[in-house]
């Protein structure tokens, strides 16, 4: 694009209620951050997996099926053609917020960028909350009930006040001697505890 690059342009869009649904397609994960500054609807980093792929085509597919989407081809092209033009004001509400994508978690003095895939489960622990990979443990300060409301519900699952599971990961469940119900995890040896309020969920498992 001539004049500007995907960053200036998401710039440009993020405040316009009419706005399409950017996805950043690119090798560089230096620019993940920027993007959700500016309100990427999801980044994908190359070489992107099928499955992946897939998932944010469907994610876009219903939101663009809502009866709030806007026409935002029009007037992509017209900001396209007319760069620093100022848009005409916006008419319909905002459709809802797309589900987390990304997740930052310190590493020491670095911040390590989490895709939202990568989780396994989450945990509350103390004043943060515990996120679990297949490569271990990280902390981030996001408390578990501000986290839940920012998940996806069809692929996160809350099982307790202070255990969020992806779903994909559900092994199956298991009562224990105890009379508990226990999910159990694909690959993984602990089992969490499901409570009395979260049982429903595995009523059919």
């Amino acid at each position: 694009m001539p004049g500007l690059n995907g960053l200036d342009l998401a710039a440009r869009l993020v405040d316009d209620k009419r706005a399409p649904r950017v996805v950043f397609t690119t090798a560089h994960e230096a620019y993940a951050l920027q993007a959700f500054e500016h309100a990427a609807f999801d980044y994908l980093l190359k070489p992107i997996r099928l499955e992946r792929l897939q998932r944010t085509v469907e994610r876009l597919k219903e939101t663009l099926a809502a009866p709030a989407a806007a026409p935002a081809a029009d007037m992509l092209a017209g900001l396209l053609r007319q760069l620093g033009a100022t848009p005409a004001p916006a008419a319909p509400a905002p459709a809802p917020a797309a589900p987390l994508q990304w997740i930052r978690a310190a590493q020491g003095q670095e911040t390590r960028l989490i895709a939202i895939d990568e989780v396994i489960y989450f945990q509350s622990n103390d004043k943060y909350t515990s996120v679990f990979l297949a490569d271990g443990e990280h902390l981030i300060r996001t408390p578990l009930r501000q986290l839940r409301d920012q998940l996806d519900p069809q692929q996160f699952w809350q099982i307790h006040r202070g255990a969020i599971v992806a779903a994909r990961h559900v092994a199956g469940t298991r009562t224990d001697f105890r009379g508990r119900l226990l999910v159990r995890l694909k690959g993984r040896d602990e089992q969490l505890v499901v409570s009395r309020n979260y049982a429903d969920l595995f009523r059919q498992m």
